[in-house]
């Protein structure tokens, strides 16, 4: 059976994971019975508001019990629901009905009732109803996986539910059909489209263009902007210009347009399309002049304050009506950067009394003595943002004019300036900036943070520009993938980082060679009998062998974390990793209760299958080697900076720690930015090699899982 369509409102997924997951499995079993629709929103269009909806035969159902019944009966090849067997869909519908009665609730107590309940039902259970899975089963579970309370429970005391509910659940959990449910979610809470065309756009005439000021670094919200403007360029097989928006002399540096084509190129932005906002200052000088000549402009001498304080007012400026002569007359002496030049600015004279307030006569031109890194000391005179971006963009032929929504008040300003010099008009098109929790990606606020000496510069690992996540572990591909992702939303988004470090961890895992470190605080040196002192050579990924193999050392003593060691019980058989079981025979500890030694017993006859700690080591010898780990926490403490609030305020006490360790001799032969993983430790990526007086510096990398993602210093959380 195909022709369904199942429309689900992109915010209100959770609680449409059940039937996203039905209809996964059926098509999993028929290639497109099922075709699936996120729209934005958190309801579809209707009287009754639902979150998901299916029409057929003229019909619409929007439960998701009656959702999942139709799927489910007109697609009975997928075994989900069999209307033949009496007995089998009674109990099905049963536990529909159980979902949408007792697990809904929002009843604490009832909820915990509830969950014991089921709990008990699944002892002997694989199940919800027969031997296979059904509607029941998904739609129970994702009931349970968009209950904050179950969510809540499961990730802090799952022991509490019940053995047999958790393992039933985590099993649901990995199917390929609730993984997609899952992923469809995701995407649609915090991820926009691409899928919507430009508008007025032609195929092979479309001209994007990426303006960065060259006074900084290129942070995340750039690498969107930039990979955006990139998009749409080649989807409408057109061009992309990399314009230097270099108007501001004070801020500008060389450097720092080198810096910006290296990351556009770590992101794969093609940069070979590059201009500068300086090459057009001959040509909107003499338009700036024509807006004077046209009685559009005049010169003011306000003070500055002033000046902001009769915008705010409505109040006309006492230049506003000088004559045409006055304000050539002043624009010449800004021009010369004479003594009263540089007391006057160039206005665009449109509306003082407009509620619109970057309509309110706004700033074209100031003067700047500062001498310009290309143009040298030819200008005393520099044209504003507001008056070069529309301006440059008529002049370049760009024919979609790409920026973040935070602008749309000044749209109408563009337009002005473009209509009021007779140029050729630019299409407009807005989309939501993103913004990250814990994160600060105001320029401004991010050089505070170097000029007080707080990180190490601008590639910091604990910065948001590309260079700063690089060096902490982000592959370019991830990064990719993750901004791509965003689509062009309208919706200004607030974003965990756990999402993106989540897709990292995928793309990096597979290929991440495996080694061993302790921390040298409160390591425990054991003593193995029955060990000699060997090398053998294993793989250095055991699920991809073609990274090679590593060489790993064997002796009578190896080390041990101390927390490993302090879980430890006499006469316990535990299992040292790729080497074998042991018997703990003596473990000595001192006043504090701090683990001084160990007597071990090899057993490598024991059955590694039957222990329930897997350990890591490494041999005592000359093959250890002294290492540095790195991590990081938030810069900030505060998880959404509002308006206001002041910086210095907001510092974390603590975000880097140094721990340091051992580690297996294999890590000699890395290099500068290899990135691997040290077992049971987490990912890290090579930031120093040693040197003859410091050991290798190795930073970890997120791997996007609650925990390690949270704030440390958040002092809300605790």
């Amino acid at each position: 059976m195909s022709g369904l369509k199942l429309v689900v409102a992109s915010k209100a997924s959770p609680f449409s994971y059940g039937v996203l997951a039905v209809a996964a499995q059926v098509n999993a079993v028929k290639k497109g019975s099922v075709e699936i629709e996120l729209r934005e929103g958190k309801s579809l269009e209707g009287s009754s508001k639902p979150a998901a909806s299916i029409t057929y035969n003229g019909e619409t159902y929007e439960s998701n019990n009656a959702i999942a019944r139709l799927i489910a009966r007109l697609n009975p090849e997928s075994g989900l629901y069999n209307p033949e067997d009496p007995i089998s869909s009674t109990l099905i519908d049963q536990w529909l009905d159980f979902a949408e009665s007792k697990l809904s609730s929002t009843d604490f107590k009832a909820l915990d009732a509830t969950y014991k309940e089921l709990n008990k039902y699944l002892t002997l259970r694989s199940y919800i109803v027969g031997y296979q899975v059904t509607i029941a089963d998904f739609i129970i579970w994702g009931t349970l996986r968009a209950s904050p309370v179950f969510a809540r429970i499961v990730k802090t005391k799952p022991e509490t539910l019940g053995t047999y509910l958790v393992r039933w659940f985590e099993y649901i959990t990995s199917l390929s059909s609730s993984e997609y449910a899952l992923t469809a979610g995701s995407k649609a809470a915090d991820q926009g489209k691409f899928e919507i065309g430009l508008t007025d756009a032609m195929m092979g005439k479309v001209c994007t263009r990426f303006p960065p000021e060259p006074s900084g670094y290129l942070h995340i919200g750039h690498a969107k902007a930039a990979l955006l403007n990139q998009y749409f360029a080649d989807t409408y097989k057109g061009k992309l210009i990399i314009r230097f928006d270099d108007t501001n002399p004070s801020k500008e540096k060389s450097e720092y347009e080198e810096s910006i084509k290296e990351d556009l190129a770590l992101i794969g932005v093609n940069s070979s399309v590059v201009s500068h906002t300086s090459d057009f200052f001959d040509q909107m000088y003499e338009l700036a002049l024509k807006l004077i000549k046209d009685g559009k402009a005049f010169c003011d001498d306000t003070e500055q304050l002033t000046m902001r304080e009769e915008r705010t007012a409505r109040i006309p400026s006492k230049c506003r009506d000088n004559s045409i002569e006055e304000n050539l007359r002043r624009f010449a002496e800004m021009a010369k950067g004479s003594e009263e030049g540089l007391k006057n600015c160039l206005r665009a004279k449109i509306d003082y009394n407009s509620p619109n307030g970057t309509m309110r006569d706004p700033v074209i031109y100031r003067c700047n003595l500062t001498p310009h890194h290309y143009t040298g000391d030819k200008w005393k005179v520099y044209p504003t943002y507001d008056f070069a971006c529309p301006i440059v963009d008529s002049l370049e032929g760009v024919s979609h004019a790409l920026r973040t929504n935070e602008y749309r008040d000044r749209n109408v300003q563009y337009d002005w300036m473009l209509e009021s010099l007779g140029m050729r008009k630019v299409t407009i098109w807005d989309f939501g900036r993103i913004n990250f929790v814990y994160t600060l990606l105001s320029k401004r606020k991010l050089q505070w943070f170097v000029d007080q000496g707080l990180v190490a510069g601008w590639d910091d690992p604990r910065f948001p520009t590309v260079r700063g996540i690089r060096r902490r572990g982000m592959t370019i591909e991830a990064l990719k993938q993750y901004i791509l992702m965003q689509g062009a939303s309208q919706n200004t988004l607030l974003l965990e980082w756990d999402k993106l470090w989540a897709l990292n961890r995928k793309i990096i895992d597979p290929i991440a060679p495996r080694y061993v470190a302790v921390l040298k605080e409160g390591a425990v040196v054991c003593n193995v009998a029955g060990a000699t002192a060997e090398i053998k050579e294993h793989p250095v990924h055991k699920k991809n062998l073609e990274l090679g193999n590593k060489k790993t050392h064997y002796g009578p003593k190896v080390y041990l974390d101390q927390e490993d060691a302090k879980s430890l019980e006499d006469g316990e058989e535990v299992t040292l990793m790729d080497w074998g079981n042991v018997f703990v025979r003596k473990i000595v500890k001192d006043g504090k209760g701090e683990v001084t030694s160990i007597d071990l017993e090899l057993h490598l006859a024991g059955d590694f299958k039957k222990t329930k700690k897997k350990l890591t080591w490494l041999t005592v010898d000359e093959d250890a080697t002294d290492c540095l780990l790195l991590d990081y926490d938030y810069l900030i403490t505060k998880k959404k900076v509002e308006e206001g609030d002041e910086v210095k305020d907001l510092v974390t006490p603590e975000s880097e720690f140094r721990y340091a360790a051992i580690a297996d001799g294999n890590i000699r032969d890395l290099k500068k930015g290899d990135i691997f993983q040290f077992e049971r430790k987490g990912y890290f990526i090579l930031d120093a090699p040693a040197t003859a007086t410091e050991p290798a510096h190795f930073i970890r990398i997120p791997d996007g899982k609650a925990a390690t993602m949270a704030s440390k210093a958040d002092v809300s959380k605790k």
